[in-house]
């Protein structure tokens, strides 16, 4: 079985956009995966901390220099 991949753009949206987004994604989501493209360090540490702190595992990739991928699990 193959989970459902949510997906977020947050680039070029200003804080505090990027985590509004990533939160709605998460509470709908309640476990899953939850892809979330964002292109600033501030906007990663965001949403990486609101993953943290409702308990979802976070790996981050950064692709393109300046673009991060955060990949949320639970």
């Amino acid at each position: 079985m193959t989970d459902h991949v949510e997906k977020v753009d947050a680039r070029g949206l200003s804080c505090p956009q990027p985590v509004m987004l990533a939160s709605q994604a998460i509470n709908r989501m309640g476990k899953g995966v939850v892809e979330v493209l964002a292109d600033s360090g501030t906007a990663r540490d965001n949403v990486l901390r609101l993953a943290q702190n409702h308990g979802w595992k976070v790996s981050i990739e950064e692709p393109d220099e300046g673009n991060f991928r955060l990949i949320l699990k639970k």
